[in-house]
């Protein structure tokens, strides 16, 4: 029994926070990738290098999505579930071991941006040799450029509500000062590299929230990084409440149940239709329903009753 419970405890701490994972990723992703991170945290693997092969595995996704064939289909949903394996088990093994990083936190990042790239361009191939047109490369490009801001906000979003979980918790949120700050110490080369796109992804996560960057900036005027513990409650309540209804569904789980399904039918054009429309409304509410918390928010800390 006491063997159980610490597991437990050890599983918990793999994660970021049971608050921000959803009932996929409790459930089986990232069980699964507990169990791979403890097989791995004695042995010279490394997160980085779970981030690197992750990639790999998730672009033959994409190249099997090519072939309008039920095998192949078959075979690129399973290959994209142990991407997604593999991708929690990089963070799951960097907390456990205590190896993290920024590059690698940057690295997993880009990891699904890219086996959505390839999936993309694997779907204008397909409908391209189906109906002899390459017009479908605009829906492909339009939905590639879509996934990228979606994943950008929900990252932060997440990232964010973890900020409010605990200091420790929170510490991976960076404004855009602190990233330009940081860029301009380091050294030319691949590194800052990332790091160049780590603040132009920063950059847009700020300009699309101006409620929440005022807010930000009142609260560490008034409180520092102690903040008010009846204040922290209520912010994660209001996001819990906001993540189940909208920010899940631009989650990797949340896409690929569409995903899969259209992929199975042979319909891959259906696809650009839910991501380009459904997902692009549902990331309009995201941040509509944010902003909106974070005025409100806002005013109570203006009327003192946070203390």
């Amino acid at each position: 029994m006491k063997k159980n419970k610490q597991k437990e405890e050890e599983f918990e701490l793999s994660l970021k926070s049971v608050e921000t994972e959803n009932a996929l990723d409790l459930y089986f992703y990232r069980p699964v990738g507990y169990r791979l991170a403890c097989a791995f945290r004695n042995t010279k693997i490394t997160p980085n290098m779970v981030t690197v092969v992750s990639i790999f595995v998730g672009a033959g996704s994409g190249y099997l999505f090519y072939f309008n064939r039920w095998t192949c289909s078959l075979a690129g949903i399973l290959l994209m579930i142990l991407a997604n394996v593999l991708d929690c088990v990089d963070g799951q093994l960097a907390r456990l071991t205590g190896r993290k990083s920024e590059i690698g936190r940057i690295l997993d990042g880009v990891a699904s941006d890219i086996w959505f790239t390839l999936i993309y361009v694997a779907f204008a191939l397909q409908l391209t040799h189906a109906f002899g047109t390459a017009w479908f490369f605009l829906p492909a490009t339009l939905s590639g450029f879509s996934h990228l801001v979606q994943a950008n906000i929900t990252d932060y979003y997440k990232t964010l509500h973890l900020y409010f979980v605990s200091r420790e918790k929170g510490s991976e949120f960076r404004s855009l000062e602190q990233v330009k700050a940081r860029q301009k110490t380091m050294k030319r080369g691949l590194y800052k590299f990332f790091y160049v796109l780590y603040e132009a992804y920063t950059g847009l996560q700020e300009q699309l929230t101006p409620a929440l960057q005022r807010l930000m900036k009142t609260l560490h005027e008034r409180y520092g990084d102690d903040l008010p513990e009846t204040l922290r409650q209520d912010f994660r309540r209001q996001s819990r409440r906001l993540m189940k209804r909208y920010v899940d569904l631009m989650t990797f789980n949340g896409r690929t149940v569409i995903l899969f399904t259209v992929v199975l039918s042979g319909h891959v054009w259906v696809y650009f239709i839910y991501e380009g429309i459904v997902l692009n409304l549902v990331l309009w509410l995201s941040v509509r329903k944010h902003e909106k918390m974070c005025r409100r928010i806002a005013e109570k800390v203006a009327g003192h009753e946070f203390g």
